[in-house]
């Protein structure tokens, strides 16, 4: 078992931080400040191939493995963008997976292209107000109408990011009451459908940070969908969705990783920069310490995250392991590192120029999101442990 990076990945490694270099600090702040989604980096993460890493090679793609999607997210967090430059494209990698293994082959034909060449925008409806984490007690719900051509669909989501922005939704529904079944999973459907529409309206949520993309609740009142945008078959969506889950978090890991690695790149600076009582601050061991410590935790959790993306990419069995553990160390490493960069600024770090409260407002997002760190520790302690579940 070898993790360390093939002369490919290198090269993908390189090319990236090359391409991102010019959106600096500055122009995140910038974007941060004012709410706006960062078009041009965007188009420039699109025109270089990059939102096709995953798609197939006969849609437009690269058809590279989630390692390498890691290594692309991992860089553009560390460049600075953080969580701003990161969620404008990582749910095009990760989201588009039940639709590229369950797509009909009209769905990948007609969407994908356009997806890898930056010209369509899709967001991802699953979360809902009342159903949190629990997924199965999903209450949006879609009909199929009589002339079997449409379904009607009414509920509402929140928490979807790029809603604002966006041509298309990958919306979870039911569509099969849930005592009508036999298991909670079961009839749930997915549909890869129009986001813009009279019958969707689109309601902002202001938050803490990442401001640069939107964060919205969706109310969904008789939005009529044509049954071509239905992935794969009907009640089946639930299992579709669990092929995105683990890629998810191991992009989301690599995000971590790369908010704490430039955290620590801008304190470690400061710490040699800055002169105090006569001398440069990181000289002083309680600078210095925790500074080096966050540099082995982060080390630490790379090597699980590459761990899980050897692990998903060779379809081995123990995955979904280390994909949690992976999320769950890479964001404690990061969210650690942010804030012991907020602490080696003393004042400083608090100012927005400095950067490093940015950088640790988007890293505590991802001990919450796509699922809180107790989640993963349940899953660990059922799955893994055996022990008897808790909820």
């Amino acid at each position: 078992m070898d993790f360390a990076l093939t002369e490919e990945q290198e090269t993908i490694r390189a090319a990236v931080r090359e391409l991102v270099a010019p959106f600096d600090d500055e122009y995140w702040l910038e974007k941060d400040s004012k709410h706006e989604f960062p078009f041009d980096f965007y188009k420039a993460i699109a025109d270089a191939g990059w939102l096709g890493i995953c798609v197939p090679e006969e849609q437009g793609g690269s058809g590279l493995g989630i390692t390498e999607a890691s290594i692309l997210l991992e860089e553009i967090a560390a460049s600075g963008a953080g969580m701003n430059g990161a969620s404008t494209i990582h749910g095009m990698i990760f989201g588009m997976h039940p639709v590229i293994k369950h797509g009909s082959p009209e769905m990948k034909q007609r969407l994908l292209p356009k997806i890898v060449d930056g010209s369509m925008h899709v967001c991802f409806g699953v979360t809902e107000p009342d159903a949190g984490l629990d997924t199965t007690a999903t209450k949006t719900f879609a009909k199929l109408n009589d002339d079997g051509k449409h379904y009607t669909v009414n509920g509402r989501k929140v928490w979807i990011s790029k809603a604002v922005h966006s041509d298309k939704v990958l919306l979870l529904t039911r569509t099969k009451k849930l005592e009508d079944c036999t298991k909670k999973t079961d009839g749930m459907s997915l549909f890869l459908t129009d986001v813009k529409s009279d019958q969707i309206e689109i309601r902002t949520i202001p938050k803490m940070g990442r401001e640069a993309v939107d964060s919205n609740e969706l109310y969904i009142d008789d939005l009529q969908i044509p049954v071509e945008d239905l992935v794969g078959e009907q009640d089946q969506g639930f299992k579709y969705l669990l092929d995105g889950l683990n890629p998810e978090r191991i992009l989301i890991a690599a995000e971590a990783l790369g908010l704490g690695r430039a955290a620590l790149r801008r304190a470690t600076q400061y710490a040699k920069d800055r002169v105090v009582f006569g001398r440069p601050i990181g000289k002083n061991q309680g600078v210095a310490f925790p500074l080096a410590d966050s540099r082995m935790r982060l080390d630490a959790a790379e090597l699980v995250l590459r761990r899980a993306s050897w692990a998903y990419d060779a379809g081995a069995k123990d995955a979904a392991l280390y994909a949690n553990s992976a999320k769950f160390l890479c964001s404690e490493a990061g969210t650690e590192a942010a804030d012991r960069a907020i602490q080696t600024h003393g004042g400083f770090g608090y100012a927005r120029e400095y950067h490093v409260e940015r950088y640790y407002k988007e890293a505590r997002l991802l001990k919450i999101a796509p699922l809180p760190q107790e989640m993963v520790l349940n899953y660990v302690a059922e799955h893994v442990l055996g022990l008897p579940r808790s909820y």
